[in-house]
């Protein structure tokens, strides 16, 4: 009987700065390890609330550290990530639920793309997204007019709930099944710790591999 299969579930979503600093090494890293990684769109807002918790832009002394925090990132983790200058809007006004029902409906239609277009989503605002991401007009309206479909709402639903049960209370987090166990990792600053877990090596957040970024 050969090793059991390792693989990691991400819980994100676009709101969240960290999410995309998880996200993006974790794709990086995903050939290297050997990993089966699985994309999970989830609802941050539905976290929050299940768990009592709050955004930290919405605590002056966490929003101020914040800022600085996302300055530093972006040159370790070579990533475009900028703090909006209507951020607290943003999580007070629109949110994201419109934007994680149609990753959900993404994934449920043409999951291949999912990687793409959730990547587009933090880059730009994500009306654009689609078509950057190379869907075609048709595609991305067909996904549009899934999102308020049942089958959407209850997926986003399910996974946000399957992320609480997890333990999550905010996001990312990222699920390790190494060895027959289940491992909840909060936080794009568990790479190290993950790295242990699956027995690889850390080579921080750009590794040096032809095929680390996908």
């Amino acid at each position: 009987m050969g090793p059991l299969p390792r693989s990691l579930e991400l819980f994100y979503d676009v709101l969240s700065p960290y999410s995309w600093l998880s996200f993006e090494v974790l794709c990086r890293y995903q050939n290297i390890w050997n990993i089966k990684l699985q994309l999970r769109p989830s609802l941050i807002a539905g976290i929050m609330k299940d768990s009592g918790n709050k955004p930290p832009a919405l605590l002056p002394r966490k929003a101020q550290y914040l800022r600085q925090d996302i300055k530093l990132l972006r040159q370790h983790f070579q990533i475009p990530i900028q703090f909006p200058k209507d951020f607290i809007s943003v999580i007070l006004e629109k949110g994201s639920m419109s934007a994680m029902r149609f990753l959900t409906a993404l994934s449920l239609e043409h999951p291949e793309m999912l990687e793409k277009v959730s990547r587009e989503l933090w880059m730009r605002v994500w009306s654009r997204a689609a078509e950057k991401a190379g869907m075609t007009i048709e595609q991305a309206q067909g996904i549009l007019e899934k999102i308020s479909t049942p089958k959407v709402r209850n997926q986003l639903k399910e996974t946000t709930e399957a992320a609480c049960r997890y333990g999550a209370f905010g996001l990312p987090i990222t699920v390790a099944h190494v060895d027959g166990q289940t491992h909840m990792l909060f936080g794009s600053d568990r790479m190290e710790l993950l790295a242990y877990l699956l027995g690889e090596k850390w080579m921080g957040p750009v590794p040096p591999a032809m095929n680390a970024r996908l």
